[in-house]
């Protein structure tokens, strides 16, 4: 007889509830899966207690876990959460039961893996997080009507980089591209100039978390 697969598992850094801080979905509710372990080491990290450690859990777990705190949107985070296989069958199950799910990546991974009603919000790394050579720009012809973009933004070079960017691929004429200035580093009233001074059609992001409970972990 053959033995039963085991269950696929995850491996969890924290599952919580709070208001989303970044995206289109900037203010909403929403429950966050913070998924364990990344490849990239971006200067400006602010998850780097999410490289190590956590605890794995099976999908059934995570699934009710998230139940219990009662919200319909759900973000798949890290850390990195393409790392791990199972993370696009966590996707899928959320989605069955109705839930509007998210998922933030670095831009790394192939994000063709996700199903597309998943929501992407995929990060493009600029020169001053010291990973811009790790970009998979594939990935930008993978985008869906609904999916994201986000650059954080260090410095004036960071800057004129993006710009580069959104010139070389039109990315601001056919997805949401959102620009986040580096938590304090850079003034984002200052980045709020740059895009007023480049006519480019982006979005400024404040990490709205941030604004309402300070860099503090799992908020």
């Amino acid at each position: 007889m053959v033995a039963a697969a085991a269950p696929p598992k995850l491996r969890v850094t924290e599952i919580f509830r709070s208001i989303q801080g970044e995206s289109t979905h900037a203010g909403w509710p929403c429950v966050f899966v913070r998924l364990t372990g990344c490849n990239l080491r971006c200067t400006w990290c602010d998850t780097a207690y999410a490289f190590e450690g956590g605890g794995w859990m099976n999908l059934d777990e995570i699934e009710t876990r998230v139940a219990a705190l009662r919200c319909q949107r759900v973000e798949l985070t890290g850390g990195e959460p393409l790392l791990q296989p199972a993370t696009p069958e966590l996707a899928r199950r959320f989605l069955h039961s109705g839930y509007r799910v998210l998922c933030e990546t670095s831009g790394e991974r192939d994000i063709g893996l996700l199903p597309s009603e998943v929501v992407k919000v995929m990060d493009l790394k600029a020169p001053g997080s010291g990973e811009s050579h790790r970009n998979r720009w594939q990935n930008l012809d993978l985008l869906g009507p609904d999916d994201e973009v986000k650059v954080v933004v260090r410095d004036r070079a960071d800057w004129d980089w993006t710009v580069q960017v959104l010139d070389r691929h039109g990315l601001d004429a056919r997805t949401t591209v959102h620009v986040s200035a580096v938590w304090d580093e850079l003034d984002p009233a200052k980045l709020a100039d740059w895009v007023l001074d480049s006519g480019k059609n982006v979005r400024l992001n404040i990490q709205l978390h941030k604004v309402l409970w300070g860099d503090v972990p799992g908020r």
